[in-house]
């Protein structure tokens, strides 16, 4: 082992897959890239990691709700290009031909180019942090889909994503009795 930059070290932890996050603030959609994501446990919650400088963080503070939606591994190019512009003075959804859908249970419209969308709300803003703290409402996914690979961010510019599935859910099922069965 050699010597790691310190204000590197959240290379090393960076949280994935990299989501796209809609809000609609009364008036317009917008659409934000965001690499900064987690589960908070088997439920439907979830944290992301945004602030005051993006366009977004109003409509989110103010409208209490958004769609988490991953975007596949062929959207690296439009994902990047949507983080590196901002909803206040640019149609995200116009300049990258994003389509989007009525989302059932929010105002926030869903995105049918991703591999799914999670509406929700928001329980909490830790705003010292710049934590936003969701509940999932609802969830669509398109299991049919052949491409599935999610991205993951490095945090200096680099995306990683692995196209193959390894399940092991077999091995994670209790053994029941035979008479359960």
């Amino acid at each position: 082992m050699q010597h790691f930059p310190l204000n590197r070290a959240f290379t090393l932890l960076e949280p994935g897959p990299v989501t796209l996050v809609t809000t609609h603030d009364g008036q317009r959609d917008n659409v934000m890239t965001i690499t900064w994501t987690m589960v908070l446990d088997f439920e439907a919650r979830f944290a992301l990691s945004t602030g005051p400088w993006n366009y977004s963080w109003q409509a989110l503070v103010n409208t209490r709700e958004c769609v988490v939606a991953i975007p596949s591994a062929e959207m690296l190019d439009t994902v990047v290009g949507i983080g590196l512009c901002s909803g206040r003075d640019t149609d995200k959804f116009e300049k990258f031909g994003l389509s989007r859908h009525k989302a059932g249970k929010v105002k926030a419209p869903l995105l049918s180019a991703c591999l799914a969308n999670i509406e929700c709300r928001v329980v909490e803003v830790i705003e010292q942090y710049g934590i936003v703290v969701l509940e999932g409402v609802a969830a669509h996914a398109d299991p049919h889909r052949e491409q599935r690979s999610p991205l993951h961010a490095i945090g200096d510019g680099t995306f990683v994503t692995d196209g193959r599935v390894l399940d092991r859910r077999v091995m994670m099922r209790p053994k029941l009795p035979p008479s359960v069965l």
